[in-house]
C-alpha cells in the first residue's frame, strides 16, 4: 500500500520561501509520476506541478512557473516543491499525489491514484 506524507508548510510573508516535502512509503511500483496540487478555501483542487520518475521531465501551472521548482530524490523516496517569491494567492492546502506506472506527466486530479493528507501554506501580505 502506498502512503504519502507531506511536510514543510507554514506561515510566511509575501516574497518569502518554503520547501515542501513528500515522502512515499510502502510498496510503490516504479516508475511513477508525482504531482503537487493545492486547494484554496472555496476553490477546487488545482494542479501545481508534476515530475516524472526520471526527474528530467517536469511541468508547472502558469501561475507558479518561474517561482516554484519540483524535484525528487529517489534514494530518499522524496519529492520536493521549492516555493519562492510566495504571494498571498498561493495560500492553500498543498497535496502530493502519485500515479504508478507513470510514463508521462499528469495534470488532473482523476489521473492520480494516491494522495497525502496535505500541508497548509499561508502567505501573509
Amino acid at each position: 500500500q502506498v502512503r504519502l506524507a507531506e511536510s514543510g508548510g507554514g506561515l510566511v510573508q509575501a516574497g518569502g520561501s518554503l520547501r515542501l516535502s513528500c515522502v512515499d512509503s510502502g510498496r510503490t511500483v516504479r516508475p511513477y509520476t508525482t504531482g503537487w496540487f493545492r486547494r484554496a478555501p472555496g476553490k477546487e483542487r488545482e494542479f501545481v506541478a508534476a515530475i516524472k520518475w526520471s526527474g528530467t521531465d517536469t511541468d508547472y501551472t502558469d501561475s507558479v512557473r518561474g517561482r516554484f521548482t519540483i524535484s525528487r530524490d529517489n534514494a530518499k523516496n522524496t519529492v520536493y516543491l521549492q516555493m519562492n517569491s510566495l504571494k498571498p494567492e498561493d495560500t492553500a492546502a498543498y497535496y502530493c499525489a502519485l500515479r504508478e506506472y507513470g510514463g508521462t506527466l499528469y495534470h488532473t486530479v482523476d489521473e492520480y491514484e494516491y494522495w497525502g493528507q496535505g500541508t497548509q501554506v499561508t502567505v501573509s501580505s
